[in-house]
């Protein structure tokens, strides 16, 4: 089957049949897949020029793993920004390539059947728990609102969209967030890389 974007017409890549959401190429729209349809989710938000360690449609390679970036999003905490960006595997499993300041994070979300953390968006800085055998520590909390959106997404995701979040550190080296947008909770798990180890068909774009 063949999609159009419902805004312009314009024809939109294959990616989408496996897509939750996207951005029209043409006129930079935000879609939404339902029921074999493409809806329009409203503005795409406005990407502020600014350095870009990852363009969609890179391939990046962190640790032993290959993932090609499909998805940019921004996101506001009030003082600044940070960068996610929608990757996927070869076999197509998805996760979230994280920037912030130079520091690059790779999480995947929790199995929703498995053990839930301690970690709430509520919890105080310092807060020890033990999850998965590992040790715990609440280091960081605050607010994000999506500000900007480009190419495809494995979840669907709009601009204004606020929630909270709170992360964790383990002693393992285990990065742990909680999100949450006031309907529920969202559990990532992940590790940190440093940026100089990344490699891949990546270029910087300023």
């Amino acid at each position: 089957m063949d999609f159009n974007c419902p805004n312009c017409g314009h024809p939109i890549p294959d990616k989408v049949k496996t897509a939750v959401m996207l951005t029209c190429p043409s006129c930079d729209t935000t879609l939404y897949v339902q029921s074999d349809k493409l809806l329009n989710a409203g503005t795409s938000g406005e990407m502020h020029d600014g350095p870009q360690l990852f363009s969609i449609g890179d391939i990046v390679k962190l640790g032993r793993k290959a993932w090609e970036v499909l998805g940019h999003a921004r996101f506001s905490y009030g003082r600044g920004w940070w960068d996610e960006y929608w990757c996927e595997d070869p076999k197509g499993a998805g996760a979230w390539i994280s920037v912030d300041e130079g520091d690059i994070v790779i999480q995947v979300p929790v199995d929703e059947s498995a053990e839930q953390p301690a970690l709430r968006t509520n919890s105080r800085i310092g807060m020890p728990f033990e999850w998965h055998r590992e040790h715990f520590r609440v280091v960081e909390t605050g607010n994000g609102e999506c500000v900007a959106v480009r190419g495809v997404f494995g979840e669907r995701i709009v601009v204004g969209d606020t929630f909270s979040y709170a992360n964790a550190q383990g002693d393992e080296g285990t990065l742990l967030s909680a999100e949450t947008d006031g309907t529920g909770t969202a559990w990532f798990t992940g590790e940190w890389h440093d940026p100089f180890e990344v490699s891949g068909t990546l270029k910087v774009v300023s």
